[in-house]
């Protein structure tokens, strides 16, 4: 073709010969444009011709099967026309073609500006525009089509404190599962969920803890002992003469000590004993505020297992449901590529024929590798949503999921706005868990504020006592000393028993205590206002929900229509395009309309399904007790919504 070739193939002539337009010549000149990243494109100056001629004269006009006066240029003939200025003719409109001229020599300095804003990378080998490149065969492996069904039992999550090994991250077949499977597995594995599991339990064995300040405590008490001793007496003034008697009297009295006298010796004791002790908080005006603010703290913890669940459930929806999407775009991406190198290969067949200009070839190469950018970036979000669903239900390392399910619309939202609404505030796991912390921030402060009243508490405690004491190595000097004292070997044992009240008033503190309870209170004063926002941030989130549901069904009523039109389009224009009768640039708009219909649809239908599992969130009634079993529930039945 005159108008295709590489470089500038346009052919200079005088429009002065048979078939031209009489009193009508042009000399067209072509403004070549040669450069790395767009090759050698090259304009001309058929606008000027075009503005001329208020409709296509005889000579231009193309009948079926031919391409006019510039059908048969051959190949070989690619010299440039000259570098003349093109003058309009006698009859021309008298308009001059210099300041289009320069407007084309300015767009071909742009067009050299911005090619060298992209330097050519070293090493890069030339590409031919007729291969597109090969899809990586990371994305290839990480897209790899479901094998094996997923067994539950074989889903069980990794130890908690444990880190992959090298075997462990090699991945294995990928394992399809409906989106139920996927709820009850991450109903059982999520780390999350589990970590909330282990909080109600402290929770409880809490509440446990509170509940015995009502008893009393008994405590066994057991101690022993053993020790050794030195000790060395002197008396520098005797008792001799104080006349107490012959007793104290020199040398034969039994008490006597004489003036000067001393001793010295050892004593080796050993005592145990043994016995119970009793208290008792008679009156305790603080107990009874802990016990509930335990309660309370409980309740808050059960509240929020099950506001998790909730929550859970909608983002495995969520990711299911944007995995089925990221399914269905890569297999309207792979059917648009296919596409593209069919028409491609039939727009090469008719170039090779002289039925049509280069240009629709290059276009098609550029459309195709477009798509196929569009496809490789489809593969890479595949296999990221596989992933991040694998993260939601907590899967093995080297367990990839995948969607099971066909994508199609769930049902209609069975309730209407006002209906969903008051549903949705009875029961609300999260209004409840701010309820449920007021009361445990209330407790508390009375519990704290309890503390400046008094506290009457009864003691009790009896056991048995023993003891043995040895002296030894006795010496005396100066007449000795204290001999009645001292005895060789000695053993005592005996028992006791005490029984009381106690009473304890704190009178004065600083004002501790009181500021504790006033902060408390305040603390409860803030969650009055976080329940407010929260019931109104529920208000929004349904009404967001059931808005984008309507539309999203609305819209999919659309899409499916566009669809249809638009795959007939598309039909009708490659037809009428393998006949001539349509240039490629309509084929191309055509297919970029059926593609955007087919992703018009597939958005809308996710968007039904994703604004469903929100509102079904708002509602979906879910256990408190973590020992209780959890049943997925895909759908609201209206009936059984009050």
């Amino acid at each position: 073709m005159g108008l295709g070739g590489h470089g500038c193939r346009s052919h200079g002539r005088q429009f002065g010969q048979a078939g031209a337009p009489p009193a009508a010549a042009f000399t067209v000149r072509p403004s070549c444009i040669p450069g790395r990243l767009f090759g050698q494109a090259c304009s001309f100056g058929w606008l000027a011709m075009l503005a001329a001629f208020p409709s296509p004269p005889a000579w231009a006009q193309v009948q079926p099967g031919s391409m006019g006066p510039l059908q048969r240029l051959p190949q070989a003939q690619t010299q440039p026309l000259p570098r003349t200025v093109a003058q309009v003719g006698q009859a021309g409109t008298g308009a001059d073609t210099a300041g289009l001229e320069r407007s084309w020599q300015e767009l071909d300095q742009q067009l050299r500006a911005l090619d060298g804003l992209i330097p050519a990378e070293p090493g890069v080998k030339a590409i031919d525009p007729r291969v597109l490149p090969p899809v990586p065969q990371l994305l290839l492996d990480a897209n790899a089509p479901a094998s094996v069904q997923l067994n539950p039992a074989k889903a069980l999550p990794a130890a908690p404190l444990g880190l992959p090994g090298p075997s462990s991250l090699q991945a294995g077949p990928v394992q399809s599962l409906t989106l139920e499977q996927a709820l009850a597995i991450a109903f059982a594995n999520s780390a999350t969920l589990q970590a909330q599991r282990e909080q109600v339990a402290a929770f409880t064995a809490q509440l446990r803890a509170t509940q015995g300040l009502y008893w009393p405590t008994l405590s066994a008490v057991v101690s022993g002992s053993s020790g050794q001793s030195s000790s060395s007496l002197y008396a520098p003034v005797g008792n001799t003469g104080l006349g107490f008697g012959p007793n104290f009297a020199m040398p034969s009295g039994a008490f006597a000590v004489p003036t000067g006298g001393g001793a010295y010796l050892n004593t080796y004791s050993t005592s145990a004993g043994a016995g119970l002790q009793l208290n008792y908080a008679l009156l305790d005006f603080a107990r009874n505020p802990v016990v509930q603010a335990a309660r309370a703290q409980l309740g808050a913890a059960r509240t929020t297992y099950a506001s998790q669940l909730r929550s859970l459930q909608l983002q495995v929806s969520e990711a299911y449901f944007q995995l089925q999407q990221a399914d269905q775009t890569v297999r309207i991406n792979q059917a648009t590529l296919a596409n593209d190198l069919v028409i491609l290969a039939e727009s090469l067949d008719l170039q090779r024929a002289g039925l049509v200009p280069r240009l629709n070839g290059l276009r098609r190469n550029a459309i195709s590798a477009s798509d196929q950018q569009t496809l490789i970036q489809s593969l890479a979000d595949r296999a990221v949503a596989r992933r991040q669903l694998a993260v939601l239900l907590n899967l093995p390392p080297q367990i990839t999921p995948a969607a099971r399910d066909p994508i199609r619309p769930l049902a209609r939202w069975p309730l209407n706005l006002e209906q969903s609404l008051l549903a949705a505030y009875r029961g609300n796991p999260e209004l409840e868990t701010i309820l449920a912390t007021r009361e445990a921030l209330l407790r508390q402060r009375d519990a704290t504020a309890a503390g400046l009243l008094p506290k009457l508490s009864l003691f009790a405690g009896g056991g048995l006592s023993g003891s043995s004491t040895s002296t030894f190595d006795i010496t005396a000097s100066g007449g000795g000393c204290c001999g009645a004292t001292v005895i060789p070997m000695l053993n005592q044992s005996g028992y006791d028993w005490s029984l009381g009240l106690t009473l304890q008033w704190l009178l004065f503190d600083g004002g501790s205590t009181a500021n504790q309870a006033e902060a408390l209170a305040r603390q409860a004063a803030a969650s009055s206002q976080t329940y407010a926002a929260e019931r109104n941030a529920i208000r929004l989130r349904l009404e967001t929900a059931f808005f984008n549901h309507e539309a999203s069904l609305a819209k999919l009523a659309a899409a499916r229509l566009g669809v249809t039109a638009s795959l007939e389009a598309f039909r009708d224009v490659k037809l009428r395009y393998q006949s001539g009768l349509s240039s490629e640039v309509d084929l191309s708009d055509t297919q970029r309309q059926l593609v955007t219909s087919l992703l018009q649809r597939l958005n809308a239908t996710v968007g039904v399904n994703v604004t469903y599992a929100r509102l079904l969130r708002e509602l979906l009634p879910m256990p408190r007790d973590p020992a209780l079993p959890v049943q997925p529930r895909l759908s609201l039945d209206g009936s059984t919504a009050f």
